[in-house]
């Protein structure tokens, strides 16, 4: 049984209301700002044991700022865990966007099960594939389950960052968006964590993200992955403010924590796992401490990017609100 529709949550309106009124009472949402790439500046990180091995990394050097688009606000699409041949879910969700428009951010697990470049012509291709002029992809567990990840890289191309490493930037309206790698080293002394600190650093926002597609929590049956701790801290202490996962396929929202999952409304990351968009789903396996609402179904997960608060709605297939809110940034 599926849990009831979630309230609508204020996050601190009426505290901050007076210094972002002009940002969230814009009208409604605007066209999608273009997006900017920052290229990786590093080449290729050993990947763990399941991985096939590449190149020894080198020290990366400093990310060059890029550009900040215009102060506006604009709706972008997350979701994981698609690519299922068979699945009618797939046309749905591209009906929807098609409808709503947006960037869509794509969070692992793009074709299944072994993510070849035959699979990704099959089962993401005729639903999904006219939305890869708009979509950014962050590579799922699945997708490395072909040599070093060929096919995914093969079929997003530049969609899936420069040089082939899977982790890499963008900005959608005034957000830095990093686009990270689970699959490879992104502990303490990795290069990865590395790049995504200097890139942080070169490119200070009011509003920032990450994409990647294992949760560092989960009521489902794979979390927490408390390998990712080394990069919530780095993440928490320059201000990151909304991570999305997949990797389970449930909607769950968590409240903002740190890196030891302890409730930190004011400066927490506030973690969404949307691994939705068409892999049968799954159930509660456990409670995690921070978990605020969990629904098992298929469906989407849209943000409104604004310059200083974001707001979220989960749809599912048929455009149906099932949970929303907003909160401020840091």
């Amino acid at each position: 049984m599926w849990p009831p529709v979630a309230r609508r949550t204020f996050g601190l309106p009426l505290l901050l209301g007076c210094a972002v009124m002009s940002a969230w009472c814009g009208g409604s949402p605007s066209a999608p700002s273009p997006t900017v790439t920052t290229p990786a500046a590093v080449t290729a990180v050993t990947p763990p044991a399941e991985v096939p091995a590449s190149p020894a990394p080198v020290i990366p050097t400093t990310p060059v700022p890029t550009p900040v688009p215009p102060a506006v606000s604009t709706w972008v699409n997350v979701f994981g865990d698609t690519g299922w041949c068979g699945s009618t879910v797939m046309a749905s969700l591209g009906r929807l966007m098609t409808t709503l428009g947006g960037d869509v951010f794509l969070a692992g697990d793009l074709a299944y099960p072994n993510g070849t470049l035959g699979e990704f012509q099959r089962c993401f291709e005729p639903e999904l594939g006219r939305f890869r002029s708009r979509s950014w992809a962050a590579p799922g567990n699945h997708d490395y389950g072909t040599a070093e990840a060929g096919g995914y890289f093969s079929y997003f191309g530049e969609r899936a960052g420069p040089t082939r490493l899977g982790y890499y930037s963008v900005r959608s309206s005034t957000w830095l968006v990093l686009m990270l790698n689970s699959n490879i080293p992104q502990g303490r002394n990795s290069v990865q964590l590395e790049w995504a600190r200097q890139t942080l650093l070169a490119n200070p926002t009011r509003c920032a993200m990450a994409v990647m597609h294992h949760p560092f929590d989960s009521s489902g049956p794979n979390g927490p992955n408390p390998g990712q701790r080394d990069l919530w801290d780095m993440m928490h202490g320059l201000n990151v403010d909304v991570v999305v996962s997949g990797h389970d396929h449930l909607y769950e929202r968590h409240s903002p924590q740190d890196a030891n999952g302890r409730s930190d409304p004011a400066r927490g990351i506030r973690l969404f796992i949307a691994g939705t968009g068409g892999a049968p789903p799954y159930g509660r396996a456990r409670a995690a401490l921070n978990s605020e609402i969990l629904l098992s179904t298929h469906g989407m997960l849209r943000l409104k990017l604004e310059p200083a608060l974001y707001e979220w709605e989960f749809l599912d297939v048929n455009g149906t609100v099932l949970d929303r809110g907003l909160n401020i940034c840091h």
